[in-house]
């Protein structure tokens, strides 16, 4: 792993204070299929304290029963499970694979980049999905795919979602 690193904004006296957001990078990842792809991003959050062990095979069952769907766009899946499936606090990573795998989308295969989150409740899980929208929609792969390394990568998360 790259980089994890603790983030969070200052809350006002009368707002209460978010949980730090913990960013995990990872680059140049080697995986032979999807589901090692999905692990190992999902893997990232593990590492960084955010999700449970379990976490990484709950986020290859939600593809396995629901198809890939949560292939967005052009080379990026985003990856996730349910906060109860081991969301132990709020994370977000991104995962940049050495070779592209397909994930049997019919558009936007093969995918080369891995948005992966968790939250510990499903207030926290719509709110980071909407941070990663956003982000996205202001061209949050697109920086990601120009970052030096893992560093870079978790400098550039940091920079689109400071308020997730």
């Amino acid at each position: 792993m790259a980089a994890v690193t603790p983030h969070s904004e200052g809350a006002s006296p009368q707002t209460p204070r978010q949980p730090p957001l913990v960013i995990a990078a990872t680059d140049g990842v080697r995986a032979a299929d999807w589901r090692e792809a999905v692990r190992e991003a999902a893997s990232a959050l593990v590492g960084a304290g955010t999700a449970g062990e379990g976490y990484p095979d709950a986020c290859v069952r939600v593809v396995e029963e629901n198809g890939p769907y949560i292939v967005l766009t052009k080379g990026l899946a985003l990856v996730h499970a349910r906060p109860e499936e081991g969301g132990l606090a709020v994370g977000v990573g991104a995962t940049r694979l050495a070779a592209p795998v397909e994930f049997g989308h019919p558009d936007n295969d093969p995918v080369d980049l891995l948005l992966a989150f968790c939250t510990p409740e499903p207030d926290a899980h719509v709110g980071v999905l909407s941070a990663l929208a956003r982000a996205l929609s202001g061209g949050l792969a697109d920086r990601l795919r120009a970052a030096s390394g893992g560093e870079d990568l978790a400098r550039a998360l940091k920079e689109a979602v400071p308020d997730a």
